[in-house]
């Protein structure tokens, strides 16, 4: 297995290795199309068809924008904002997003007034952050009493993970180490900092100022395609799925 290519991360300045190693432009930003499209499913129910009034969308750490391409059907007439604090990112991002502006977490917060958001797309993005508790900080500011946070993260408890760690074998999606894979299956290093489980990510994004609608499953990309039919069926048990889809509203 290889590890989910992450979306790059708008949370505050990272220490300089990490800075340089987000600016690689060898480094992947996009994340996996079926984990886009449902997380697109699930913003599309919660806000609703535009006819009722458009509503701002915020796709912070947009990476390449492939994500909010892959949303903008299923949210026809709302407004998408892609927000990244990557140049390079940004650059590709405006190949799909009519609008991305440079944006981060933390250190000045983000370029946009309390209570302007109607939804945030945060997609495989907590999981690259040094500070996470800020980013929820920030995100609960920026988005309106009741908005939405669609949220997708690596489960650490997927179901391949449990075995290997029962083998003694590093988690997928973990890393050691800015420099190479080690310790178990992969060749690609992507920057992962923190990893959750469903149970951590509830009590995380609840404790932030968050109640957490819904929680679904997705697969990834990067399971080996004798294994994809399996991973599939574990999505209807988010607690060992793949990809975790969490949906929440800003209390």
């Amino acid at each position: 297995m290889t590890t989910a290519p992450p979306r790059r991360p708008s949370g505050g300045q990272p220490p300089h290795g990490l800075r340089d190693f987000y600016e690689d432009p060898a480094v992947p930003v996009a994340s996996g199309a079926p984990r886009s499209l449902r997380q697109a499913r699930m913003l599309a129910a919660a806000l609703g068809p535009a006819t009722s009034g458009a509503r701002t969308v915020l796709d912070i750490g947009c990476g390449d924008g492939s994500a909010a391409a892959t949303a903008a059907p299923l949210l026809a007439g709302h407004r998408i904002v892609g927000v990244d604090w990557s140049q390079d990112a940004l650059r590709r991002a405006h190949a799909h997003l009519p609008y991305a502006v440079r944006g981060e977490l933390t250190d000045g917060g983000l370029p946009f007034r309390s209570a302007s958001a109607d939804a945030v797309l945060f997609s495989e993005v907590v999981e690259h952050l040094v500070d996470p508790d800020a980013a929820l900080d920030e995100i609960h500011r920026i988005l309106r009493p009741g908005g939405h946070l669609m949220l997708s993260t690596p489960n650490l408890a997927a179901w391949y993970n449990r075995a290997l760690l029962l083998a003694g074998v590093q988690p997928v999606f973990s890393e050691v180490s800015l420099r190479a894979i080690h310790g178990r299956p992969g060749k690609e290093v992507v920057g992962h900092l923190r990893l959750y489980t469903a149970r951590a990510l509830r009590e995380f994004v609840t404790a932030s100022g968050f109640e957490v609608v819904q929680l679904k499953g997705a697969p990834f990309h990067g399971v080996p395609r004798p294994m994809r039919p399996l991973d599939r069926l574990a999505c209807a048990v988010p607690s060992v799925s793949s990809i975790l889809l969490l949906h929440a509203r800003r209390t």
